[in-house]
């Protein structure tokens, strides 16, 4: 066999092996473990023989304990098989003794069976005997049951048909109060003849009750109509019956069909309520809202005085005040319904108010008094724990109502949610009328010395309107109306944002008007036109003046802009209080988000002018930065002036800002890094005009380092902005100091970059690349126009800086793509004769020329990096898979050292791994 087919046997071999093995579930593997326990490590689940053989030999050097290691495996596989062969030997009397066994079960199962045949058989006679004695005994038991139950029909029949004849004499003398317990009797009895309904005489009998029902029911309505209506017709006289007679009557009827209670009350109520509709008719002049608390008046005197009359005379249970209340209650609902229908125009708000108010009033009260168990209201409602909870405050001392408490809440009052768009076009007028009047205090001088606070006082005052005007129409309605209060807050919101937030924002001179009104000199007085000519002249020179905010100007500015902040945080709240109280149908409806994007955009409109204020004040600087001579400063000093007015100007505004946003922090932080990521791109630009050269062509360097000096001196104060002028020294945050320090750096790096000699060219390239990594072409070029290079020679070195910066990149990049190749192998990073960890980018950037050189030398000679590759040295973790695999790899691979040592260990593995796959179960 040849050395490249032993590995094909060993793969089948190991497949085979494979098939032979017993695969036990995940469960079983647990319990044998628990069973078995074991600490060698070959006896566990996941045991991989290669690893196991790369820790027993780590290296090349440790192959020298191989004998010893397999020797050691031989001995314990040789003791395994010693102790399966005594097992398999002490297995050969095991069928004989399971034959034996066996025999002995089924002759114990064979006498059990007998056994319960017999118990069987006993069991039947013994049940046999059991009916014989009880069969006499069961008839007797029939005939007892029989006996008694025909003794208690007669009973009942004999019952029946005496209380049929009494009861016919009691209605004739009209004995309530003897009619109960017999009328409670019989009727119990006729429901057990009903399985008997089949026989006529017991027919008879049972429509005989049905008639003394049916007639005992119209007795008593005709006597309680008689009753009450002598009563009302005589003035006072006493009715026929006594009012004790009256009270057995209706205990009488609480026994019959419940339609008789309910026709009786429903008369009884309509007879009570009478007055009242004759009284409140809708053609009365105290029917109309102006007078309805006559209305409830009128009823808490009516039950005051049918509680004293006839309290007595009805059940608690029937709750007839309840229903004289729940009836009324209708009845005013209704006629209100119709004379506001028909008396709109005559409806105000006040009006509208005073009845809601009033009828809220009544609803509470009646909700203490009863428990509103004729509304469908549990009725182990406890109604003095009802009167505690209707009413709750706010923190604020706002009387807020829960309705869910109130049991009689919009019996009445839902009458006026048709007419609350007449409260709702109040609320608008009003709005509108304190919106204007906030417009007329914007209009005046502003006092931040007597106020406390930057806040405009308006926007408390409209915010407090608005949260009465929502308790208030909460307890109105939390449906559509709510809905359209939300609507018409929304509305003043913006008009508050827009009359008087942006109205009062100070507003800047147009250069358009500035010339409109110049020219109108020239159109107003054409007489005197030399007069005219030189204003327009002074005007135009003038515009090129900044135009700034005057300190009054800031303040308000700032004002404004917490004034915002303070609205779009409320407005946040009252949109979340809003959906809180509105009906779920309109919740999702509310949606202020428009109302918070305007008052973002006047917070962020301030911030803007705040920055171009600051900005304006340091264009003179600016300018006169451009104007210095550079080229001519023959001694390096102080900060120049211009930084000097810059750093004034600093001063002067800032603290002022910064005073006024003390309680907006966020805001003045964002402020200023706006300032900076505007200011510090322009002072660029100016740095950019300056002119450093001296007539010779070479650099003013005390030029530079004076522009060095000023532009650190402005790092400086920009980084110092967030607190200048204070006696806090607080630290600017990280964000703000990272944009000045990278962008003011960068100014340094320009000038330094104008301070290193062109020549030689591939030097000043490489110093612009590396301190400018990110220079654009068109950057480049204002460098070179600063340094006054010519046209000629700019094209020169623009070509060089391109061709560099190419070089460059494609370095990093072959370096990038190195980097990514070892990270994603086991390999180690490859040496090469490139560098060390302590290369620059000085030694990546060279002249454009051996940077070419270099390119086509790595292009022509691929052997380089390969020499290189193979100089690195094989990691002690992967020298064991050098000399071979145990996964059926090719064994004609060759060691590195070309030694028959190899050769021989590389045999010895197999076998220790042989040796293994024998020592796994």
């Amino acid at each position: 066999m040849s050395a490249t087919e032993a590995p094909l046997d060993a793969v089948s071999k190991d497949s085979l092996e494979n098939d032979n093995k017993i695969h036990f579930s995940k469960e079983v593997k647990q319990v044998i473990d628990k069973v078995l326990k074991s600490d060698d490590i070959m006896d566990a689940p996941d045991f991989n023989c290669v690893d196991y053989i790369n820790q027993l030999f780590p290296n090349e050097q440790s192959l020298s304990t191989i004998d010893d290691t397999i020797q050691r495996m031989q001995y314990e596989v040789s003791l395994i098989d010693d102790n399966i062969r005594s097992v398999v030997r002490g297995q050969t009397n095991t069928g004989q003794d399971g034959q034996m066994a066996l025999y002995e079960a089924q002759k114990v199962i064979s006498t059990l069976y007998d056994h319960i045949i017999d118990v069987k058989t006993r069991a039947e006679k013994t049940e046999e005997m059991v009916k014989e004695i009880t069969r006499d005994i069961k008839q007797l038991d029939c005939a007892k049951r029989n006996l008694t139950s025909a003794i208690t029909t007669l009973n009942h029949l004999h019952m029946l048909v005496g209380g049929i004849e009494s009861l016919e004499k009691l209605i004739e003398k009209r004995l309530y109060g003897e009619i109960l317990n017999p009328l409670q009797a019989i009727t119990e009895v006729n429901q057990h003849f009903q399985q008997y309904s089949d026989i006529e005489e017991i027919k008879n009998l049972s429509q005989s009750v049905d008639r003394i029902q049916v007639r005992l029911a119209q007795q008593i309505t005709e006597d309680f109509k008689e009753a009450f209506s002598a009563t009302s017709k005589s003035g006072g006289n006493q009715p026929r019956l006594s009012l004790n007679q009256l009270a057995d009557a209706c205990k009488v009827v609480s026994v019959l069909d419940p339609k008789v209670k309910k026709e009786l009350l429903k008369w009884f109520i309509a007879q009570q309520l009478e007055e009242y509709l004759h009284l409140f008719h809708e053609n009365q002049d105290i029917a109309w809202l102006d007078k309805i608390d006559k209305r409830y008046a009128w009823l808490k005197r009516h039950l005051l005085d049918f509680e004293d009359k006839f309290g007595a005379v009805f059940p608690l249970d029937w709750e007839v005040s309840e229903r004289i209340t729940v009836e009324f209650c209708r009845l005013t609902r209704d006629q209100l319904s119709q004379i506001m229908a028909k008396r709109t125009n005559e409806i105000d708000v006040r009006l509208l108010l005073f009845a809601i108010n009033k009828t809220q009033a009544f609803e509470q009260l009646l909700s203490k008094r009863f428990t509103g168990v004729t509304l469908g209201v549990s009725p182990n409602a406890n109604p003095e724990k009802l009167a505690t909870a209707v009413n709750s405050e706010t923190s604020s001392g706002d009387v807020v109502i829960n309705p869910n408490l109130v049991v009689f809440h919009d019996q009445i009052g839902s009458c006026f949610k048709a007419h609350l768009d007449i409260y709702i076009r109040s609320i608008d007028r009003n709005l509108s009328e304190l919106i204007e009047k906030f417009v007329e205090q914007v209009k005046e001088p502003l006092k931040i010395a007597e106020a406390k606070t930057t806040v405009y006082p308006s926007s408390a005052d409209l915010f407090v309107f608005y949260k009465k005007c929502m308790v208030q129409c909460n307890q109105l309605s939390n449906e559509q109306p709510m809905y359209d209060l939300a609507m018409v807050f929304k509305k003043y919101l913006r008009e508050y944002a827009s009359k008087v937030l942006e109205f009062s924002i100070p507003k800047l001179l147009s250069s358009s008007t500035s010339i409109g009104k110049s020219m109108s000199l020239l159109t107003r007085d054409m007489q005197n036109l030399s007069t005219a000519a030189g204003q327009v002249i002074h005007n135009f020179l003038k515009e090129g003046d900044a135009q700034r905010f005057s300190r009054d100007d800031l303040i308000r500015i700032c004002c404004v802009l917490t004034t915002a902040e303070y609205c779009l945080e409320t407005v946040q709240q009252l949109e979340e209080k809003l959906k809180e109280k509105v009906a779920a149908a309109y919740s999702g409806k509310v949606d202020m988000s428009e109302e918070r994007d305007v008052f973002h955009r006047i917070i962020s409109n301030c911030i803007q002018l705040l920055v171009q204020d600051l900005e304006a004040g340091c264009e003179p600087s600016l300018q006169a930065m451009a104007k210095v001579q550079w080229q001519s400063i023959n001694n390096v000093g102080d900060q120049s002036a211009f930084i000097t007015s810059i750093c004034a100007n600093f001063k002067q505004t800032v603290p002022i800002l910064r005073d006024n946003l003390a309680t907006s922090r966020k805001y003045f932080t964002q402020f200023c890094h706006k300032f900076v990521n505007v200011f510090i791109p322009k002072f660029i630009n100016v740095l950019y005009k300056c002119k450093l050269t001296l007539s010779d062509g070479s650099n003013n360097v005390l030029g530079c380092e004076q522009l060095l000096l000023d532009t650190h001196s402005l790092k400086t104060a920009l980084l110092d902005l967030p607190s200048i002028g204070s006696s806090v020294n607080r630290k600017a945050p990280t964000s703000y100091t990272k944009v000045v320090v990278k962008d003011m750096t960068r100014a340094e790096m320009i000038i330094k970059v104008v301070m290193t000699p062109v020549q030689p060219p591939a030097h000043f390239t490489q110093q612009v690349l590396k301190l400018l990594p990110d220079i654009t072409i068109a950057e480049y070029q204002k460098i070179l126009d600063m340094k006054a290079v010519k046209r000629v020679d700019q094209l020169q070195l623009i070509d060089l800086f391109k061709r560099t910066a190419s070089a460059a990149a494609f370095a990093g990049l072959n370096e990038n793509s190195e980097l990514e190749g070892n990270n994603n192998t086991d390999m180690p990073p490859v040496v090469t004769n490139a560098g060390s960890e302590e290369a620059t980018t000085d030694n990546l950037i060279a002249d454009a020329t051996s940077t070419e050189n270099n390119l086509s030398a790595s292009t022509t000679n691929p052997t380089s990096s390969t020499s290189a590759m193979g100089s690195t040295s094989t990691p002690k973790r992967a020298f064991i898979f050098s000399v071979g695999s145990f996964t059926g790899g090719s064994s004609t691979e060759k060691p590195s050292d070309g030694s028959a040592q190899a050769g021989g260990d590389r045999s010895r593995i197999r076998k220790l791994e042989n040796l293994l796959k024998k020592r796994l179960p």
